[in-house]
């Protein structure tokens, strides 16, 4: 079999200075997601004790709604795509999806893993053209309305997860009725590990079932890194209520013990779109046989690309 072209796209290195605000911008989305928490507890708290000041942040994240920002994404996150050493792999160009975004058509942009934050994904969104900037991300219903996180979370473009949400933005067409979806969600992010790939996939196949009735291809999308630069504590009671609300409140670090992520590599890898087609009610003989050929697609991207990234070269991958 011929091997299939593909492009890569590299982040210059960066001045020290940059490197710098790199680590403080991926330490502030880190931090957000560990502290939102104990400060909205605390902001109750002081409102009622007739204390409002300290709550202010708080009360306007409860009555401002978030704002989808591409402009912010494309001009303050370079520095946080030089921390990372981030680089993109491309088997589909971008001229060859903003072609079919003009015909009309749409794709379900399907990410794993999922890491604790995602921040290949994050640094994407710096890196993509501007048509693609149009592609919101579904995410947790939590995480489109907890104050604070909501903001800082929502310059990505977030809409709600769910399935009445997700089929009514596929009605769309072309990269306005596209939609990143992190295969794996917030179980996935409990197998992050840097010494094994584990991807939470078996048993997910929803969105096999949505591409084929919305007549939606799937697009795969690998994110090397985002398992390894932080660390989850996988047990407990935070870890139980994580998984049970769908957004990460339990303790995770990085670098000495902190939220400071690690600076390891992030290699984003996008595959060929797997080809589906729009069938109205489809057979559970239909979806495993999708499912099956998406295991297989994510499986090869991962065994192909993982030595462009740091680390990764003598990494096992799993599907559980």
């Amino acid at each position: 079999m011929a091997p299939i072209p593909y492009t890569v796209h590299t982040t210059p290195p960066p001045s020290t200075l940059s490197y710098l605000i790199g680590c403080v911008q991926s330490t502030a989305f880190a931090s957000t997601y560990l502290f939102t928490l104990p400060y909205s507890i605390y902001s109750i708290y002081s409102l009622y004790n007739k204390a409002p000041l300290p709550a202010l942040p708080f009360m306007l994240s409860c009555v401002f709604p978030a704002i989808h920002s591409p402009w912010f994404t494309k001009t303050f996150l370079g520095p946080m795509c030089g921390y990372f050493n981030y680089s993109e792999v491309r088997e589909t160009s971008d001229e060859e999806l903003s072609a079919h975004f003009k015909t009309g058509k749409s794709y379900i942009l399907a990410a794993q893993p999922h890491g604790v934050i995602s921040f290949c994904g994050m640094c994407s969104a710096n890196y993509c053209i501007d048509e693609f900037r149009q592609i919101k991300t579904a995410a947790a219903s939590v995480v489109t309305k907890v104050p604070i996180l909501k903001h800082v979370m929502g310059v990505f473009g977030l809409i709600d997860a769910s399935s009445k949400s997700l089929k009514r933005h596929l009605k769309k067409k072309g990269a306005s009725g596209s939609v990143v979806i992190y295969i794996g969600g917030i179980a996935e992010l409990f197998k992050s590990s840097r010494k094994e790939e584990r991807l939470y996939l078996s048993k997910r196949k929803g969105f096999i079932k949505l591409a084929l009735t919305s007549g939606t291809d799937i697009l795969p999308l690998y994110l090397l890194g985002n398992t390894s630069t932080l660390t989850v504590v996988k047990a407990g009671p935070l870890a139980t209520l994580s998984r049970k609300m769908g957004v990460s409140i339990t303790y995770f670090w990085g670098l000495w013990n902190t939220p400071i992520p690690r600076p390891d590599q992030m290699v984003y890898v996008r595959g060929r779109p797997l080809g589906m087609p729009q069938i109205d009610e489809p057979t559970q003989e239909d979806i495993d046989k999708w499912h099956k050929k998406y295991c297989e697609e994510v499986e090869r991207l991962f065994e192909t690309y993982k030595g462009s990234c740091t680390g990764y070269k003598n990494k096992r991958f799993y599907i559980d």
